[in-house]
């Protein structure tokens, strides 16, 4: 790597770094939008980055952000352990073929471990070879097809 990369889990007090992971995202997935337009209150992702069922993970080159990944703490009911689901990964241009998504998941890896997680899984989309070149090196590819479904209208 050309810079030092160090990766963590954020906790409560880092808020500003799941900010700028959240412009990360934004670039990454072009969609500024969505992930910096109406960004929630300090007191909402404090909670958030305090809660048993989501984990974010950034890394660092010196004190910028510079990649990560955030995803969800899934219970199960069949047995007592849990899943986890990363809902985005991204990695700034500058920094990508570095190892910096690998270094976000082995963080994650621990992370999970400590809070009972018995497998992480993520998506990946077609066409999107970077992202599935880097998954089939960490894990096993199943081939399954996603839904969004609508809930219904609150009125």
């Amino acid at each position: 790597m050309a810079a030092e990369i160090t990766t963590r889990v954020l906790d409560r007090h880092d808020l500003h770094a799941l900010r700028a992971l959240l412009t990360v995202f934004g670039e990454a997935f072009e969609d500024m939008e969505t992930y910096t337009a109406q960004q929630p209150s300090d007191a909402y992702l404090q909670e958030l980055l305090a809660s048993p069922t989501f984990m974010a993970v950034a890394a660092f080159a010196r004190a910028e952000v510079v990649g990560g990944l955030a995803g969800y703490v899934l219970p199960k009911f069949e047995q007592a352990r849990s899943e986890f689901y990363i809902y985005d990964l991204a990695v700034r241009d500058a920094y990508r073929r570095q190892g910096v998504a690998t270094a976000c998941i082995e963080t994650l890896k621990c992370a999970a471990a400590e809070r009972g997680v018995v497998v992480i899984f993520v998506q990946a989309d077609y066409g999107d070879d970077p992202a599935v070149a880097l998954y089939t090196k960490l894990g096993t590819r199943e081939d399954v097809m996603h839904f969004d479904i609508t809930p219904a209208s609150a009125d």
